[in-house]
């Protein structure tokens, strides 16, 4: 009897962590479709895309990766998350060289270096995680 009751609640507590789950999914997909429709719609609008704009929608690609690999393999790709954050540094980068190149070469330098520096440590990161996957595999279940 004890055993049919918590097998039922195992169930019922199962369903509704996946249900969760799935529907969690699907609303982060939409707003990652909704906002990248947008920012294209924005772009369409003035008749130009800069490299800021491109990379945000590089951003939203990687973003709908991430969403995608881990709705098929319920596995958080913690890569592509870095891959993410590299690109918004890189965008970020940019936005700043662009107002260091315009403004006159002023009160930016140590905001570039330390972008340039997170952009070294997460390519690093990656290194690691790469070398730590294929030289420590994860044992297959």
């Amino acid at each position: 009897m004890h055993n049919k009751l918590e097998n039922k609640a195992n169930n019922v507590g199962n369903f509704l962590v996946r249900t969760f789950h799935y529907l969690a999914l699907f609303a982060i997909g939409s707003a990652i479709v909704w906002s990248a429709f947008f920012a294209f719609l924005e772009m369409t609008q003035k008749n130009s895309a800069s490299i800021e704009d491109i990379l945000l929608l590089f951003i939203y690609l990687e973003l709908g990766a991430v969403v995608g690999i881990y709705f098929r393999t319920n596995h958080m790709p913690v890569r592509f998350l870095i891959y993410v954050a590299i690109t918004a540094l890189t965008r970020m980068l940019l936005e700043y060289m662009n107002n260091w190149h315009n403004n006159g070469n002023s009160g930016l330098n140590f905001d570039i270096l330390i972008i340039c520096g997170g952009i070294v440590l997460l390519a690093i990161s990656i290194l690691v995680l790469r070398y730590s996957s294929y030289n420590y595999p994860s044992e297959k279940k």
